[in-house]
């Protein structure tokens, strides 16, 4: 008997048996697993021998359902290419065989053969998570004989189902205490505290709450690291199972932890459980979580197709990569699994030409009123759009594009593109930005910004499929030439230029003092470089810094100031930085908000002596143990396994530290949070306590006045005056009625 229904799809996923299976919540609430046949092709090329070989040793394996030759498109040949299509009749055994060619054959190159089942499925049938899906099944069988996608990745306003949410959480961080309760709660207001010490009595609760709660979504702290690992020591040492994934005739699944390079920081992913029917994010591990929260993490699901867990964990890189297999895939453009391509020769001149990266000025340091940023709107993706940068097409001289036909980048990043710009004009006229509605699109439009941002790195990227460092450095020439005719275009108008960073201008003109003033600016640059440019605001007054080595060199991305509507705008200073303790971050933050006040240079005097009040009341609280430990913490990532420094930091120290104390052994790209104290450092994920008496006040006095010197520096104030000063070696009095 068939069956129609419409519903939202949750998660899919291979199996050996049902070849797919697929998790939907139905409209009338239901949640259901249905099944579907997904038989594969991917393509083989290389040696014409190795390919007959090839030929005979699947001719007659199981699974192979027809093998042929064809010719395909690379985007990385200029002619097509003959290659060896095999069929197959399900996904576990087409992984089986490409994996067998790869032992068997190394030198023979596979397309299309490693990609995840949601990507193939995406290219074949549209869908994504949250995808609201008319379905035609059997009953008996639960397998699908039709289905059509209802909605798309690319509607502003989507509309989601009601989702089971599950909140559970020790009731301390597991590394430095051991937990005594489960703090669990359905993500409205019903809350429940399980204890740990009947393990038994645990898992019978937790299954009876899971029963009760039925969750889509489970969202943990320290899930991965702690919580997962231990509830599984307690099934195995019970005998009960925990019913945590909605798929009975599944366990949970474990990925090894691992750690990876990127963009200069050495990152260290912890292992990940990952659950079936249901989507586990553990919040404290999931990678843009402070950025944007579910309502991003949905988001980036949604327009990337990648599973909702897997959303969450993964950088915004393998987000874009996704997005471009799947466009790939629709054109029938091979997808290779390791891309063949190198970099092209260059002579010396051509590399000067075009090795350079995005346009960066020297700004004018000190002080500056009146003064007013204009962005390009996602400059590099707008680059690549409008110039049709992409590996397989043409590259563009500057922003004229060099075919007319749209390649795999462009095609992929255009929606993506456009619905991010359409999400912040409706942020734009939110009224109330503390709204729901508000803030739903303020984490959608961060969780597409972050997409936007790494697909030009990942254009260079070498491990990149459709990488292609030639096509990266189109963009950048693109970006400087924009950058350029901004800056003409500012020039003929009367207005100073008194910075340029990549895709945003610091511009002054006596008189204009409202957006208005600019709009004619703003229409002419769009004009001239056919893209969108917005004014991020207009500065009451922006302080320009230099080096803290040398005075007297800029630093294009290290500065302050305040919009007309008194927020603050920081770059490049310690209260940006994550490797300071709390303490000091907030002090400084504590002083801008003092001369945020400050609407125009009469009111500096005022401010900078309540700034001043404030740092010498937080020395005065340092001085007096009154600052809480927790505050004083500093936290350091290890770029290196511990045995391989010669000379360890403060970080390292702390983390030889905390193994001998707990035996726990830090590795490359972990974190280690640790205090200064007279001694040394003290790990501070060890179970031992310190009192205020052991820590080292005299560094705390000199990371005060670096971050106060920052803040002093544009107004004649020097750090060497501050430093002394905190650590009693000169009593001053500063008259701040002579700085302006």
């Amino acid at each position: 008997m068939m069956l129609e229904t419409k519903g939202w799809l949750l998660d899919l996923y291979e199996d050996e048996t049902d070849q797919v299976r697929l998790w939907f919540i139905l409209e009338d609430g239901r949640r259901i697993c249905l099944k579907q046949d997904f038989p594969l092709t991917f393509y083989v090329s290389g040696n014409r021998e190795l390919l007959h070989a090839c030929c005979l040793m699947l001719k007659n394996r199981a699974g192979v359902l027809s093998l042929k030759r064809v010719f395909k498109t690379d985007v990385f040949k200029s002619d097509p290419v003959c290659v060896l299509q095999i069929d197959m009749e399900d996904p576990v055994r087409q992984r089986e065989v490409f994996l067998q060619i790869k032992r068997t054959f190394p030198r023979l190159i596979c397309y299309n053969a490693d990609l995840a089942i949601h990507i193939h499925h995406a290219a074949r049938y549209g869908t994504f998570p949250m995808a609201f899906c008319a379905l035609s099944y059997e009953l008996e069988t639960l397998r699908i004989a039709d289905i059509s996608v209802l909605n798309s990745r690319w509607d502003i306003t989507p509309v989601h189902p009601v989702f089971r949410l599950m909140e559970i959480a020790p009731d301390c961080n597991p590394a430095k205490g051991t937990p005594q309760n489960l703090l669990i709660s359905d993500g409205h207001r019903r809350s429940k505290v399980v204890r740990l010490n009947d393990p038994a009595a645990l898992l019978e609760t937790l299954n009876r709450l899971i029963d009760e709660i039925d969750p889509d979504i489970v969202l943990s702290q320290w899930g991965d690291s702690w919580l997962f690992p231990f509830l599984a020591e307690k099934e195995t040492e019970i005998g009960i199972r925990l019913r945590m994934n909605r798929d009975s005739e599944r366990d949970v699944l474990w990925k090894k932890a691992f750690t990876y390079f990127s963009y200069g920081q050495v990152i260290y992913r912890e292992r990940e459980a990952h659950l079936f029917g249901r989507c586990h994010i553990d919040t404290r591990t999931a990678v843009m979580w402070r950025d944007y929260g579910l309502p991003g993490t949905l988001e980036s699901a949604r327009v990337t197709t990648m599973p909702i867990e897997r959303a969450a964990r993964v950088s915004p890189g393998s987000g874009i990569s996704a997005m471009q297999m799947i466009t790939a895939l629709q054109k029938e453009v091979l997808v290779p699994e390791q891309k063949q391509q190198v970099e092209t020769f260059k002579n010396g001149t051509e590399l000067i030409q075009r090795d350079r990266g995005g346009m960066v000025y020297q700004p004018r340091v000190g002080l500056h009123c009146n003064v007013a940023q204009i962005d390009f709107v996602s400059m590099y993706p707008a680059v690549i759009i409008n110039g049709n940068i992409s590996p397989e097409v043409p590259l563009p001289d500057g922003l004229t594009p060099a075919s007319d036909e749209p390649g795999i980048v462009p095609l992929t990043l255009k929606p993506l593109y456009q619905k991010r710009v359409e999400i912040k004009h409706r942020l734009k006229s939110c009224k109330d930005k503390e709204s729901a509605i508000a803030k739903n699109f303020a984490s959608r439009a961060s969780a597409l910004k972050w997409l936007l941002v790494v697909c030009f790195g990942f254009l260079g990227y070498k491990n990149a499929r459709f990488g292609r460092i030639e096509a990266h450095e189109a963009v950048t020439f693109g970006g400087r030439e924009a950058l350029l005719r901004a800056k003409e275009v500012c020039e003929e108008q009367g207005f100073e230029l008194l910075h340029m960073f990549v895709d945003a201008l610091w511009i002054y003109k006596p008189g204009c003092t409202t957006v208005a003033d600019y709009d004619f600016l703003l229409e002419e640059i769009s004009r001239r470089t056919r893209m969108m440019i917005s004014i991020d605001g207009i500065y009451r007054w922006i302080a320009f810094l230099p080096s803290r080595t040398n005075d007297n060199y800029p630093v294009p991305n290290r500065y302050f100031g305040v919009f007309q509507d008194g927020s603050l705008k920081i770059r490049g200073i310690e209260s940006r930085r994550r490797d300071l303790p709390p303490w000091v971050v907030n002090v400084q933050l504590k002083m801008l908000d003092c001369l945020a006040k400050a609407s125009s240079k009469q009111h500096f005097p005022e401010r900078l002596q309540a700034a001043f009040a404030v740092f010498k009341a937080e020395l005065k609280k340092l001085n007096d143990g009154e600052v809480p430990l927790e505050e004083l913490v500093l936290t350091n990532r290890i770029s290196r396994e511990l045995d391989d420094y010669k000379t360890p930091t403060a970080a390292v120290r702390a983390a030889f530290q905390l193994l001998d104390q707990t035996g726990r052994k830090m590795g490359a790209g972990q974190k280690v949070s640790f205090i200064y104290t007279k001694e040394d450092v003290f790990a501070w994920d060890q179970p031992a306590k310190i009192t205020i008496d052991h820590v080292d006040k005299v560094k705390y006095r000199e990371l005060l006045a670096r971050a106060a010197g920052t803040i002093f520096y544009p107004f004649g104030i020097k750090q060497q005056h501050l430093s002394d000063f905190v650590q009693g070696r000169l009593q001053l009095s500063f008259d701040f009625t002579l700085v302006i």
